[in-house]
């Protein structure tokens, strides 16, 4: 490659208008779009902006002149200096294209980019994840807006605010804010998908005799009958009770629990005692236990 100096028709005691101005001249008359289709002109002007490139750089020029690097910027082969230069092509750099914009009257358009997004959490109570609700959220800018919870969120589901995350450049759109949502637990309800589960204590006359239980439900607390002779474990379901979410419904699985008095009634003591001589049975024989 011949001496940037001399590609650019200069002095090495050039100035760095000198060089800007010999750089202009030489690009105007070589620029690919001036001469479309001539291969010997693009490589020409490969090579005016390789040195352009060398002698506008401060340090690189500096190598240059002293030595330290040959004129296609590459090391000398003594290995004393390290450093380099790729001339392998025109014009990356933003420098570069702002020259070249002026040049030809364009003005490059600023390099639009999408903001970043930001991510959020919030902590929601089991019932207005399940059911639905809305949550007041203070954002990075100390803007508070609300946040629609949708009936059947879970835990962890993620909510998509559009435009509320960092400001883009160069006119960009904004970020989004990204909400992930942690649902409480309940003291006695449990999520299965779309049905809910609970635990309903019963008493003993109540197992041995039916009747009817008011059992909480997402949606408020209903009456329940309870089959005579229900044992503890037996699972009532209670159709459409459950989630709404996309067009479907769930149910409540209400899982019955005989609880006995905490303090035992003498007389209910007395009475099992008497049944059993005549009445016992073998419940555990019946699921096949030794």
């Amino acid at each position: 490659m011949e001496n940037p100096y001399q590609i650019l028709g200069l002095a090495p005691s050039a100035s760095q208008a000198e060089i800007k101005a010999a750089y202009r001249n030489l690009a105007k008359e070589l620029h690919p779009d001036m001469n479309p289709g001539n291969t010997l002109v693009e490589q020409r002007f490969k090579e005016v902006t390789a040195a352009y490139e060398m002698l506008s750089d401060e340090d690189k020029r500096a190598q240059l002149d002293r030595g330290e690097i040959n004129a296609d910027g590459s090391p000398r082969m003594d290995g004393m200096f390290r450093g380099g230069f790729n001339s392998g092509g025109a014009a990356g750099g933003p420098d570069f294209e702002d020259l070249v914009a002026d040049l030809f009257g364009r003005r490059r358009r600023p390099r639009q980019t999408k903001g970043q997004s930001i991510t959020y959490t919030v902590r929601v109570p089991f019932l207005e994840a399940v059911c639905g609700g809305v949550q007041r959220l203070r954002l990075h800018d100390d803007m508070a807006v609300d946040v629609n919870i949708p009936a059947g969120t879970s835990d962890g589901d993620s909510l998509r605010l559009k435009g509320r995350g960092m400001p883009g450049a160069g006119g960009g759109p904004n970020g989004d804010a990204l909400v992930e949502v942690q649902a409480e637990s309940h003291p006695y309800f449990t999520r299965d998908g779309l049905d809910i589960r609970i635990d309903v204590p019963i008493t003993l006359m109540e197992a041995v005799l039916g009747g009817k239980v008011n059992v909480p439900t997402i949606h408020g607390t209903v009456a329940v009958t309870v089959p005579a002779g229900s044992s503890s474990g037996k699972i009532l379901r209670l159709k459409g009770r459950g989630i709404s979410k996309g067009g479907q419904k769930g149910d409540e699985f209400a899982r019955l629990m005989i609880q006995l008095p905490e303090t035992m009634d003498p007389k209910l003591k007395e009475f099992v005692l008497s049944w059993s001589k005549e009445g016992d049975y073998e419940p555990r024989k019946k699921v096949g236990f030794e």
